[in-house]
This record gives structure tokens, C-alpha cells and sequence, in this order.
């Protein structure tokens, strides 16, 4: 009764996730920040490659920037060139355009300014009804050294050697009532001598929840998206390694491969 009580309260999107992680096993995304591209052809550009290589949804957005018209104008273009869900990635409550299929309502559970917790969100809360966009209720969690989001969002880090911190936060998560979890290194960790989300973090997450899990922050390879999936993320996101690719649909083609072989692992062992 409770599995289809929950059901009836998803969009189409989240019953879109659902259903491909049941049939294939695992999922990855590619995050589109206008900000970072020399131009918003750019973006578009490479929201569409990556699109056609197999990603399973484009999610556009960034910590700064990424809002007012030319969030619109991407958002607009890029639906006109996909066939996956266009998903909002906030950054703060201007972060928000009716040209998107869905938009992650996050509360950042590391987050020591409530504002990041609640506060974003009911400000925010009309302003998504008002334009009929789906709300995906995800619980952000942040892992050093966290990036932009990380200052921005006013984090307390969790330690990347403290996979029972993460855990605990995601099941609190999952407790009040997010139906999605989302870990994050942030963008570009390796260049404060980090990486991804590790592989121990991965795993602690993943034996406490029973809601699809997302990883994302430093994945540029395709060692690095195996390693995610058989630590236990069932979606992956990915911005940086686009950006820098040279072909982003050969690139997408790759890690789309790597998603499929590892979601058949997943689904064997269940």
C-alpha cells in the first residue's frame, strides 16, 4: 500500500527514474552550467551531444550565474534539441525556469545556514507551482572539498574519511521524507588534490537507504563512473568531463556503455 501511496505522489520524471533504474539498473546524468561554456551555443551544443551519446536526463543549472534570461533562453533551446527530461540544478531560489520538465528541490542537509535547509525552499516553493514544474525531492549532501557549492552553500564539509557521517545524514534524508539522496564532491575536486565522492562513502551510503542514489563531483573517467556504480550509486552526474571533451557525444557514448554493463551487474545480484 505504502509503494503505491508513494507512487501517486511522483511526476513524470521521478516515475522516469524509477523506472529505468527497475529495468536497467543504473543511470547517468550530465549537468549542463551555462556559466562555464564561452557561450551559450556552447552549452547547448554539448547538452544536445551528450543527449544523443545516452544520457539518461540533462540537468542545467550552477552555484552562481546560471539564472534570468539566460537560464530561459538555454533551457528553452536545449528541450528543443533532447528527448530526456531537462532537470533544474539550483543553485539559489532565481535558479528556476518554466522551460524545464523538473527541477531538484534540494534541501542541503550539511548546509549551516538554514536558509540552504528550508528557508530557499518555501520561498521557492510557490514560484515552482505557479509554473507546473515537477519538484524532486532530493536530499544534498556535500562532501569536502565541495567546490562553489560548498562556499556558496555555507557547508559543513563532511570528511572524506568519514563514510559513517554521510551515511547517517542520507538516512536522516530519507527520514524526512527526500525520495532521493545526492552526494556531492563538488566541481573539479582534483584540483584541491581530491576526487570523487570514495568509494567507502559510496557503499555507507548506500546500505542505509532505499531511495535512489545519486553521486556526482570529480567523475572524468570511465574507471571512475565503474567504480561509482559498484559502490552502490544508481545515477551518476556529470559536468566537468563534457566541458572539457573534445567530442562529448563520443565521451557520452562511453559512459553510457560503462552505465549499462554496470546496471546489468546490479540487476544479476538482486
Amino acid at each position: 500500500m505504502k509503494e503505491k501511496n508513494d507512487s501517486m505522489k511522483m511526476g513524470k520524471t521521478e516515475l522516469y527514474i524509477n523506472e529505468v533504474l527497475s529495468t536497467k539498473g543504473a543511470m547517468f546524468f550530465s549537468v549542463i552550467d551555462p556559466v562555464d561554456y564561452p557561450s551559450n551555443a556552447d552549452a547547448i551544443k554539448t547538452a544536445k551531444a551528450v543527449s544523443n551519446g545516452g544520457a539518461d536526463a540533462i540537468l542545467l543549472g550552477g552555484s552562481t550565474g546560471a539564472q534570468g534570461e539566460l537560464l530561459d533562453d538555454t533551457a528553452k533551446e536545449i528541450k528543443e534539441e533532447i528527448d530526456v527530461p531537462l532537470i533544474v540544478f539550483p543553485g539559489n531560489i532565481a535558479t528556476i525556469t518554466k522551460h524545464a520538465d523538473a527541477i531538484y528541490f534540494m534541501s542541503l542537509l550539511n548546509a549551516r545556514n538554514p536558509y540552504w535547509i528550508t528557508h530557499a525552499q518555501m520561498l521557492s516553493a510557490p514560484i515552482i507551482r505557479s509554473m507546473s514544474i515537477e519538484p524532486l525531492p532530493v536530499g544534498y549532501i556535500v562532501v569536502y572539498p565541495g567546490g562553489t557549492v560548498g562556499w556558496v552553500g555555507d557547508v559543513n564539509f563532511v570528511p572524506r574519511e568519514k563514510p559513517k557521517i554521510a551515511a547517517a545524514l542520507a538516512l536522516a534524508g530519507e527520514y524526512l521524507g527526500n525520495r532521493i539522496i545526492l552526494t556531492d564532491a563538488g566541481s573539479n575536486p582534483r584540483l584541491q588534490n581530491s576526487g570523487p565522492i570514495p568509494k567507502e562513502m559510496i557503499r555507507a551510503v548506500k546500505s542505509v537507504i532505499t531511495v535512489p542514489y545519486i553521486v556526482a563531483g570529480g567523475v572524468a573517467t570511465e574507471k571512475d563512473l565503474a567504480d561509482a556504480y559498484s559502490s552502490g550509486a544508481d545515477i551518476v552526474q556529470i559536468g566537468t568531463a563534457f566541458e572539457n571533451a573534445q567530442n562529448a557525444s563520443k565521451k557520452a557514448r562511453l559512459f553510457s556503455a560503462v552505465a549499462k554493463e554496470e546496471g546489468r551487474k546490479k540487476l544479476r545480484k538482486q
